[in-house]
């Protein structure tokens, strides 16, 4: 293996780490990092246990916060997108899925910022139609090729979380989501295995470090930044997938 991929792939475990400490949005830099490295269909089935191990540990830290009335407003949809994905992931042209997941995310973040300007700082509460769309696509687009994120994100800026709120429900929404792929990837797609594993054990000491970097980090940033940050991440997500 050559040392920038090598490199590529120090960078992705580290990105990992730092986007489930609270950093979210990295996900398609995650995603094609690997990609660049591995080829796209069998980087997923070694970022998959990385992205759980990572999930472990959010779920900990952040386990005072978690919304559960919202956590299930969202967490069905996503199952029948991740089944949905299993059934047609090997039939799917990736630069057509790309390009119109790219094109939904963006026209996603207007309607997101839209709403988000009209509701208020209480005005916490499960968005079901909101729910049913983005909970589809963010778990036919997580089997696919591990980008959920930014459908997520959309989500949970436009019912007006907190931080902590979004950072811990979206790690128990994720966590769930992720065993629950697990599965698919050893018996169905075959791209978890014995050296997939293997790759995971060295790569893991660096997500620690990540998620640790992170969460010291995240504890810096308002909730008003944080909205921001998510909302600038989500659009350049949908860049990356487009161009990529």
């Amino acid at each position: 293996m050559e040392i920038s991929h090598i490199l590529f792939m120090i960078l992705s475990a580290f990105l990992l780490g730092l986007a489930k400490s609270g950093f979210k949005g990295l996900g398609v830099i995650i995603v094609t990092l690997m990609a660049m490295a591995i080829p796209a269909k069998e980087s997923t089935g070694v970022v998959l246990p990385l992205l759980v191990a990572a999930d472990i540990m959010a779920v900990y830290y952040y386990r005072k916060d978690v919304q559960m009335k919202i956590l299930l407003s969202i967490l069905p949809f996503m199952i029948l997108g991740v089944l949905t994905g299993v059934l047609v992931g090997d039939h799917i042209s990736a630069g057509v899925f790309k390009k119109l997941m790219a094109g939904i995310i963006l026209i996603s973040v207007i309607i997101m910022i839209y709403i988000s300007r009209k509701t208020t700082a209480n005005d916490i509460e499960p968005k079901p139609k909101l729910a049913a769309v983005i909970g589809y696509a963010a778990g036919f687009t997580t089997m696919i090729g591990n980008l959920a994120g930014p459908f997520v994100n959309l989500y949970f800026i436009a019912i007006n979380t907190s931080k902590n709120q979004f950072i811990a429900t979206v790690a128990w929404i994720f966590f769930i989501i992720n065993v629950f792929k697990v599965p698919f990837h050893i018996w169905v797609w075959d791209t978890i295995n014995a050296e997939s594993l293997y790759l995971d054990l060295k790569l893991l000491p660096v997500v620690i470090i990540g998620f640790i970097v992170g969460y010291k980090l995240i504890s810096y940033v308002s909730d008003a930044l944080f909205r921001k940050y998510i909302i600038a991440m989500t659009i350049l997500g949908a860049v990356l997938i487009f161009i990529n």
